[in-house]
């Protein structure tokens, strides 16, 4: 790959996806797209970006999604998942006491682990949300990764990473070598395809926000954009969570930390009363 071939791609990429590469990680681009060149008929990168630049649209696509898809697992880093159980959904289900809906949104899901763990979470507090009106939408910038969490099939690998043994017992069903999550838990997810650098208005409010190990791969200005609109579909009441590497401090004000919960994040009701002054469970079934 020539340099211009890597910078021709850096730009696409930033472009399409706001990934951020910086001049050092020529080695991630050829790890990942020289297999697709290959799967596609082509010598090799120079091949693949000289096919992009005629317009192959849906190449284009695949390389896009070939760069952009990242590793996840179930309950990933743990702590996140604790806050919701013993923070967040508490404090919620006294908020929501009167309208009993809850409206959650996992950006840049991938394969799926992370709004099936929680699904998993909110299975575990059936009781308390029985009649309740429960949304997990799901959304990520690659199709096929959202086909694959649609299926909830994972290999022996995939389930064996986070997930407490009693949790595959009682919420998956082996079929061969892989494992299935069962129909109730996979009807808790709604999935969309969506581009975190387009405008997700359409989407709605929400309760609680994971937008976790995604933003580490914009620049600051792209970041600031997002928490900027994800400020704008949160309640004023809502939490958003972050990866442990993610942090709002020095890129927006839109958002406080939330005391002693790390990760966690609300609105930052000061900026926004600022800006105003001067201007059975029950589950919502999977499209």
């Amino acid at each position: 790959m020539t340099p211009l071939d890597y910078e021709y791609l850096r730009k696409l990429l930033k472009e399409r996806s706001g990934l951020d590469l910086s001049a050092d990680k020529q080695y991630l681009v050829e790890s990942r797209l020289v297999p697709l060149a290959r799967k596609s008929g082509l010598a090799g990168i120079p091949d693949l970006v000289q096919k992009i630049r005629s317009g192959a649209e849906a190449l284009t696509s695949e390389v896009v999604e070939a760069m952009t898809t990242n590793e996840t697992f179930f309950f990933r880093d743990k702590i996140p998942f604790d806050h919701l159980r013993d923070t967040v959904l508490p404090v919620l289900l006294q908020a929501r006491a009167n309208r009993r809906a809850l409206r959650i949104w996992s950006a840049a899901s991938s394969t799926g682990q992370e709004p099936y763990s929680i699904a998993m979470c909110l299975k575990e507090k059936a009781q308390a949300l029985a009649g309740w009106r429960i949304e997990i939408v799901a959304t990520d910038l690659s199709q096929e990764v959202l086909e694959k969490s649609r299926a909830g099939i994972y290999s022996q690998f995939e389930v064996q990473r986070g997930l407490p043994i009693q949790l595959l017992v009682k919420h998956f069903t082996q079929l061969g070598e892989v494992w299935q999550l069962n129909a109730d838990i996979r009807g808790m997810v709604q999935h969309r395809q969506l581009n975190l650098l387009q405008d997700f208005s359409h989407l709605g409010k929400f309760d609680v926000i994971f937008c976790r190990n995604v933003l580490i791969y914009f620049d600051q200005d792209t970041k600031a954009s997002i928490f900027e609109r994800i400020s704008r579909v949160l309640e004023p009441d809502g939490m958003l969570m972050l990866g442990a590497a993610e942090s709002v401090v020095g890129i927006s004000d839109a958002f406080r930390p939330y005391p002693d919960r790390r990760g966690l994040y609300q609105p930052n009701l000061a900026r926004a009363n600022v800006s105003a002054g001067s201007h059975g469970l029950r589950v919502v079934a999977a499209r």
